[in-house]
């Protein structure tokens, strides 16, 4: 099967790869970019054995799951590549939403929230090839049928808005097509202002009490929003501050105790 975005510089028309089993579909998006790969390419595996989040740490990938990761090749200027992670929550967000989940909210940078509980994440990594080119990988881990226990967070399944089930199969269907719409929009970075708008739309915490940790320390503010670039605007004891790199929790009305953990540094939480 292939999809085409045709927006930009180029055309892209995508392939997929349906795997039954796999160490990690960013793993072996890396290999296949070293081997030559144009890119154009989706890597979609049953369930992995070593799938990995932020700072390596484990993702749980059983059956019934969805493990993606797209392949692009010179996507965009190099310093505009961390902008992907929120290219690819957008299009998460509208592919659940086309699906019956309409309360699905995105968490920065790059988590997918359903009623406070993390549902899926994001990967972007990156690597420069022999040829001078730059190959960037979207990896995209969604619970489907199961949410893993004991994470240091709560988690969900993806669900409807009835509770119904969403198929992995069924949801990337709609994730191919949401993402080449999404990436059109990007336009390599010029078209980022309206990805940032769609992403605040389906935020989570706007104008709640967060904790972050980050080279500065622990505190607690106010999440205000995103800046043009993406970076989590902080309100302080100090103002404003915009943050590219942290932990984040979000805490809730009813007694300020944090709900959901995620991502450190700006576009690079997730699995893969």
């Amino acid at each position: 099967m292939s999809i085409e975005s045709t927006r930009g510089s180029a055309q892209v028309e995508w392939r997929v790869d349906r795997l039954a089993a796999i160490d990690s579909t960013n793993e072996e998006a890396r290999r296949r970019a070293l081997a030559g790969d144009p890119g154009g390419l989706w890597i979609v595996a049953g369930e992995q054995s070593a799938g990995r989040g932020r700072r390596g740490r484990n993702w749980v990938s059983p059956k019934g799951n969805l493990h993606a990761s797209a392949l692009l090749i010179d996507p965009c200027p190099q310093a505009r590549s961390p902008q992907l992670g929120f290219v690819a929550g957008v299009a998460l967000a509208r592919a659940a939403e086309d699906l019956g989940a309409a309360e699905v909210r995105l968490k920065w940078p790059n988590d997918l929230v359903l009623n406070g509980a993390k549902c899926a994440g994001l990967l972007v990594e990156g690597l420069s090839l022999a040829d001078q080119r730059m190959a960037c990988i979207v990896g995209i881990g969604i619970n489907c049928a199961r949410a893993p226990e004991g994470v240091g967070y709560p988690t969900a399944v993806l669900s409807r808005d009835d509770a119904g089930a969403i198929r992995a199969s069924d949801l990337f269907e709609r994730l191919m097509k949401r993402f080449a719409e999404a990436l059109d929009l990007w336009a390599q970075g010029e078209g980022f202002a309206a990805i940032r708008a769609a992403w605040l739309v389906r935020a989570a915490g706007i104008g709640s009490l967060v904790r972050i940790d980050d080279a500065r320390g622990r505190r607690e503010g106010a999440f205000e929003g995103l800046d043009a670039d993406g970076r989590l605007l902080f309100r302080g004891a100090g103002g404003i501050e915009a943050i590219e790199a942290a932990d984040l929790w979000i805490s809730p009305a009813s007694d300020g105790a944090p709900t959901t953990a995620a991502s450190g540094s700006l576009a690079r939480e997730g699995p893969a």
